[in-house]
């Protein structure tokens, strides 16, 4: 019978990668301090790693990053929306083709 998946809290994890990044134990003995995987350790501290930048960006920057999102995702349905079009258009045009 398979294992059920853990789930682990976000203070968890950042306690675990905090851990990870002073380097006072080594990342097995880490793992095997929580029970996880060496892995997972290390793929926290990574995460922990590229994201820190955010925690000090200031507001400004997360609202420049959300209008960069906003427009790209208006670009894509813009898009969506123009292939939709063509593909009915593209329908009607050559179901009489196929009828016969």
């Amino acid at each position: 019978m398979p294992r059920k998946r853990r789930k682990f809290s976000g203070d968890f994890k950042a306690r675990v990668a905090l851990e990870a990044i002073r380097g006072e134990r080594t990342i097995n003995e880490i793992a095997a301090t929580h029970g996880v995987h060496p892995n997972q350790v290390s793929q926290w501290k990574t995460q922990l790693l590229e994201n820190l930048p955010e925690v000090f960006s200031g507001e400004r920057d997360q609202a420049k990053k959300r209008m960069m999102v906003q427009k790209e995702r208006d670009e894509l349905y813009r898009q969506i929306g123009q292939l939709k079009v063509e593909i009915d258009w593209l329908k009607k045009k050559t179901d009489p083709f196929f009828e016969g």
